[in-house]
């Protein structure tokens, strides 16, 4: 399913910014903040002031990150490890406390909140899933879902209905009286996952939920946290170091390198216009026909003919292939509206997947009439 069909965004808008990165960083070493006068973050020269971090002993995890993140958005951030791509997603959450720069959640800086405020945003409108399950492994599995409740003085029947809920919608239901130990590990991220759930946050943030799970445990979740977000439309910030999971679940990708963000655009964006060396070999591996979309290759305007099937800019050439397996007639092109804008031909494809070496071209390419 296409990120766009997931998210609900209409064609032509712009979901509203719902947590914002401005120049945050985060360094490890004695007397970091001395470095941030402003306490803003901002510089004129943010390699030179990194060097400078390094050449005094100090390690820049986090430096100079900026992005934001629409409401309704899966937003991946990805790197090697080391990359900081874990301390920034615990930084928006002040499980790590920034050193300099904003972190605003609807305009609110999250950096000049008390402590009580913050217990108070974390418990009612932050959800968080770790590589490590996090269990309480004396508790049921009904009773590490509703344990988030428990905590914000919920009565007893009200969480248990809700913690019932989201065990149902993880499929679970029928095993909520069962131990953590009791478990498979898929079964026991998808309690992590339901516990988080519990307290319908408007954040959601999942740090390599899935990379400790046997390959196709990992797929199945990937298509479980899929599923899930196409009925929430929660905002999340998902961590992982896999491209190929990134590409599923990603709206858009920020990619990091020592501490710094190198790229930020659409999945497609990033592999087929990488802005780095770095980039590039992070991506070369990637399948383009899981990544180049209908709105990279069709033609925009005149439609196919009539009873031509039809498919969305946002499917990617994976997706349509099949319908060029028995014909080599055009596809027409709808919007969300329906509306025929144009159609994309098996020669477009062809030459997109021979641009990027995974086709060879044929013939001749020029397009019908």
């Amino acid at each position: 399913m296409a990120a766009a069909e997931r998210t609900g965004e209409a064609d032509g808008g712009e979901r509203a910014v719902k947590i914002a990165c401005r120049n945050v960083w985060k360094v490890y070493g004695p007397k970091a903040e001395s470095y941030f006068p402003d306490g803003d973050g901002r510089s004129d020269d943010p390699d030179a002031l990194v060097a400078r971090l390094r050449e005094d002993g100090l390690i820049p995890a986090a430096a100079d990150v900026s992005f934001d993140v629409r409401a309704g958005e899966i937003f991946v951030i990805m790197g090697l490890s080391g990359s900081g791509k874990s301390t920034i997603v615990r930084c928006l959450s002040r499980l790590v406390e920034p050193t300099a720069g904003e972190i605003l959640l609807d305009g609110e800086n999250l950096l000049r909140m008390d402590a009580k405020a913050l217990t108070d945003l974390r418990r009612h409108k932050m959800g968080m899933v770790f590589q490590n399950f996090g269990l309480l492994p004396h508790l049921t599995v009904l009773e590490n879902v509703a344990f988030p409740l428990k905590v914000q003085g919920v009565g007893e029947e009200e969480r248990r209905a809700k913690a019932l809920e989201m065990i149902e919608l993880v499929g679970l239901d029928g095993r909520d009286q069962a131990f953590p130990r009791q478990l498979s590990g898929g079964q026991q991220q998808r309690v992590g996952i339901a516990r988080s759930l519990c307290v319908d946050p408007e954040l959601w943030f999942l740090d390599e939920p899935f990379s400790a799970l046997d390959p196709l445990i990992r797929r199945q979740m990937q298509d479980e946290f899929v599923r899930l977000q196409t009925m929430l439309h929660k905002t999340i910030v998902f961590i992982t170091h896999d491209f190929l999971e990134a590409l599923k679940i990603a709206d858009r990708i920020a990619i990091m390198k020592d501490g710094r963000v190198v790229q930020i655009g659409r999945p497609s964006e990033i592999v087929l216009n990488p802005a780095t060396d770095y980039v590039r070999e992070f991506t070369e591996d990637v399948p383009m026909v899981r990544v180049i979309t209908v709105a990279d290759v069709m033609e925009r305007g005149e439609a196919a003919a009539d009873g031509a099937p039809e498919v969305t800019p946002e499917m990617t050439l994976e997706a349509i292939l099949p319908h060029f397996a028995d014909a080599d007639s055009p596809l027409t092109v709808l919007d969300r509206t329906g509306a025929a804008v144009g159609r994309v031909t098996p020669k477009r494809v062809l030459r997109a997947l021979a641009e990027h070496g995974e086709a060879p071209a044929r013939g001749d390419e020029r397009e019908p009439a």
